[in-house]
C-alpha cells in the first residue's frame, strides 16, 4: 500500500479507495469531478472527503448570427397589428388625432419596456419563467403569460388558415368575392369595380365580400346563441397547413427559427411597398392619405384615443408576453440590445405608418368610387377589417386585381406566421428549460397537433364568437393584468437602480435620465391609469349586439383566472418554499434576488457579484 487513492463509481457519487495505483478522474470526466487525495491509508471509505463540483448549466441553443436576433423580432414585433389592426384603431379614434399620442406612448411605453425586457432576457440567459429569479414571488407572472400566450396561439392560426384560404382563391380567374351570389338571398352590392356601376354605399346593403367571409367561408350564424355548429372542413385543412410550417420552422428551434426570419421579416416590406405604390396612383389616395395624418386637434384630449393609443402600442411591440425576454435570453452576453431595441420599435412604428398611408390611400379610391365623403362609411371592423375591407377594395382595382390580392394575402400569412413562431418559441423554451430531455421537434410537434385540434373550434360557423369570448377574457384582460405586475416587479421589487447596475456590467453604460424616468414612474404609472380605466369602464362582451349565454361568461372569467390564479398561488408556493426563522424572514427572501440570480455563466456571474460588491 502506497498511500494512493483510486476512483471508484457508486451511482454518480465517487469513493475513494486505498491502492497503489492512482489515476487522474479529471482525464476521462473534465470539470464534473474534483479529486481529494489523502495523505494517510484509512481503513474504511472516506466519503465525506471527496469533494464534488457542480455540473456546470448545459449548453443553451442561441442565434447563429446577430442578425438573427434582429431579425427575429422584426417577424415577432411587425405583424398583423401593424398592416390592419393600426390604420382602423386610427380610423376610430379620429385618424391624425390618433398618431400624435401614439407616437407619444411609444416614447414613454413601448420603447422602455421593450428595452427592459431585452436586457433581463439577454442578462439572464433564461426565459420567460425562470426570468423571474430575480424576485422568485414574482415567478407567477411569467407563468400566467405562457398561459395567456398558449390561449393565444390557439386561436392566431385559425386566422392563417382563413388567410390560406383567400390566398389561394387569388388565383381564381375572377376574385370569388367580387360578385353576388342568388343563394345569399339578401341585398348585395357587388365589391368587383366592373360590376360595381354607379351602386352606392347603404347600411341597408351588404357588399359582396362581406357576403362571401360571411356565408362562403364561415357560413357564420348570426350570433353564439344560434349555436356552433360543425367545423367547416376546408379551413380544418388550411388550419393544419398552418401548423405544418410552423412545425417546419420551429423544428430545430432557433436555428431554424433565425434562419426562417429573413423571409419573414423581410418579403412583407417588398409587399408593402408594392402596394403602398399602387395606393398613391389611384384616384381620390390622396384624401384618404390626408385624413389619416390630420390632426383633429378636438378628439387629441379624450381619454378613449389615449387609451386606444396604449393598448395599440402594447400589442403591436408583443411587450409583456414573454416573447421578448425568451428571444433575447439565446443572445451572447454581450450583445448591443440597446441597438436592437432602438431599431425594432423604430421600424415598428414606420411600418404602421406606411401601413396607415397604404391603406388610407386604397380607402381614399374606395371613398371616391362609391362617391362618399365620410372614409369611415366603407369599412367593416372586427375580423372585416382583414377578410372583408381589404378584399373589397382590392377586387375594386381596374387592373390585376388578382396579383394584388396574392401579394396582400400572401404578405398577412407570413407576418402571421413569425407571430405565431415568436409565441410558440416562448412556450418552447419554457417546457426545454424545464425538461432538459425534450427536444425541440418534439414540443413543435407536439403543440402543432394540439393547435390543430383546438383550433377547429374556431373553423365552426360560430367559431368567430368564441375566438372574440377567448381573445377577450383569455388574451387581453390577462395580458394586461400581468403586464402591470411585471412592471412592478422589474421597477419596483427588484429595483431599477440594481437594473441600471446590470445593465452597466454587461452594457458597459449606465442609462440615462430618460430610461430611469420611464421605468421609475411614466411607464408603471400610465399603464396603471389605464388598467383602472378599463376596469371602471368595464361592461359586458356582446356578440353583433346579443348578450352571450351566461355559461360563456362563466367559462371566460374560468379562463382568466387560470391566467391569473399563478400570480398568488406561486408566490405562496415561493415564501413556503423559502428558508426562514420565521413568516417575515420567508417573504424577505421570497421577494430577494435568488443566490444563483445572473449571468448563466458562473465564471461571469462571479465577476457580477464582485462587479456588484464594488459599487454597493
Amino acid at each position: 500500500m502506497n498511500g494512493h487513492d483510486n476512483p471508484t463509481f457508486i451511482g454518480d457519487t465517487v469513493f475513494t479507495i486505498p491502492g497503489e495505483y492512482r489515476r487522474n478522474l479529471t482525464q476521462f470526466y473534465p470539470g464534473k469531478y474534483q479529486q481529494t487525495f489523502q495523505t494517510t491509508t484509512p481503513a474504511t471509505l472516506q466519503i465525506s472527503d471527496i469533494k464534488t463540483e457542480k455540473k456546470p448549466p448545459k449548453e443553451r441553443d442561441s442565434w447563429g448570427h446577430g442578425l438573427e436576433f434582429l431579425m427575429s423580432c422584426i417577424a415577432m414585433s411587425v405583424g398583423l397589428g401593424n398592416i390592419w389592426r393600426f390604420p382602423f384603431v386610427a380610423l376610430d379614434n379620429g385618424g391624425g388625432a390618433f398618431v400624435i399620442p401614439y407616437l407619444i406612448v411609444l416614447l414613454l411605453i413601448g420603447k422602455p419596456i421593450y428595452f427592459m425586457e431585452m436586457v433581463f432576457g439577454q442578462f439572464s440567459s433564461r426565459g420567460s419563467i425562470k426570468v423571474f429569479d430575480c424576485v422568485p414571488a414574482m415567478r407567477g407572472v411569467g407563468v400566467g403569460q405562457i398561459v395567456s400566450v398558449a390561449i393565444v396561439a390557439t386561436y392566431y392560426s385559425s386566422l392563417m388558415a382563413l388567410t390560406l384560404n383567400y390566398f389561394a382563391n387569388s388565383f381564381n380567374e375572377i376574385l370569388p368575392w367580387g360578385s353576388c351570389k342568388e343563394e345569399w338571398n339578401t341585398t348585395c352590392i357587388p365589391s368587383s369595380h366592373q360590376e360595381n356601376g354607379n351602386m352606392t354605399w347603404s347600411n341597408s346593403t351588404k357588399s359582396s365580400a362581406e357576403l362571401y367571409f360571411l356565408k362562403d367561408v364561415l357560413r357564420s350564424k348570426d350570433n353564439i346563441n344560434d349555436g356552433i355548429g360543425e367545423p367547416n372542413w376546408t379551413l380544418v385543412i388550411f388550419l393544419a397547413i398552418s401548423w405544418s410550417i410552423v412545425f417546419l420552422t420551429l423544428i430545430k428551434g432557433v436555428r431554424s427559427s433565425g434562419k426562417a426570419s429573413y423571409v419573414l421579416a423581410i418579403f412583407p416590406y417588398l409587399v408593402l411597398s408594392i402596394l403602398f405604390v399602387r395606393a398613391i396612383t389611384l384616384p381620390g389616395s390622396l384624401n384618404g392619405i390626408k385624413y389619416f395624418l390630420t390632426p383633429q386637434w378636438d378628439k387629441i384630449l379624450e381619454i378613449k384615443v389615449w387609451y386606444a393609443a396604449v393598448t395599440q402600442c402594447f400589442f403591436s411591440l408583443s411587450v409583456c408576453f414573454g416573447n421578448i425576454i425568451m428571444y433575447s435570453s439565446y443572445n451572447k452576453f454581450s450583445h448591443n440590445v440597446y441597438r436592437d431595441a432602438n431599431i425594432v420599435t423604430t421600424l415598428d412604428t414606420f411600418t404602421s405608418l406606411l401601413a396607415g398611408c397604404c391603406i388610407f390611400g386604397i380607402l381614399g379610391n374606395l371613398a371616391y368610387e362609391l362617391d362618399v365623403d365620410d372614409i369611415s362609411t366603407v369599412v367593416k371592423s372586427g375580423s372585416g377589417l382583414a377578410f372583408i375591407s381589404y378584399p373589397d377594395a382590392i377586387a375594386k382595382f381596374k387592373a390585376f386585381p388578382q396579383v394584388f390580392s396574392v401579394l396582400f394575402f400572401l404578405m398577412l400569412y407570413l407576418l402571421g406566421i413569425g407571430s405565431n413562431v415568436a409565441m410558440m418559441s416562448c412556450i418552447m423554451t419554457v417546457i426545454r428549460d424545464r425538461f432538459k430531455k425534450v427536444k425541440n421537434w418534439h414540443a413543435a410537434l407536439g403543440f402543432a397537433i394540439f393547435g390543430t385540434l383546438c383550433g377547429s373550434i374556431y373553423m365552426t360557423p360560430g367559431g368567430q364568437s368564441v375566438l372574440k369570448l377567448v381573445d377577450y377574457y383569455g388574451a387581453s384582460f390577462i395580458a394586461f393584468v400581468l403586464a402591470i405586475a411585471e412592471l412592478y416587479t422589474f421597477s419596483y421589487i427588484y429595483g431599477v437602480d440594481r437594473f441600471c447596475k446590470d445593465i452597466e456590467f454587461m452594457l458597459g453604460f449606465r442609462p440615462n435620465i430618460y430610461w430611469r424616468t420611464c421605468w421609475r414612474f411614466i411607464t408603471p404609472g400610465l399603464m396603471s391609469i389605464i388598467l383602472a380605466y378599463t376596469l371602471f369602464t368595464l361592461e359586458p362582451l356582446q356578440d353583433n349586439g346579443a348578450d352571450y349565454p351566461q355559461i360563456a361568461y362563466i367559462i371566460g372569467w374560468c379562463i382568466s383566472a387560470l391566467g391569473l390564479i399563478q400570480l398568488p398561488a406561486f408566490a405562496i408556493f415561493a415564501i413556503c418554499k423559502q428558508k426562514g426563522d420565521n413568516l417575515w424572514e420567508k417573504i424577505k427572501g421570497a421577494f430577494s434576488p435568488m443566490h444563483k440570480w445572473g449571468p448563466r455563466d458562473p465564471a461571469t456571474n462571479a465577476k457580477y457579484k464582485e462587479f456588484l460588491n464594488s459599487t454597493d
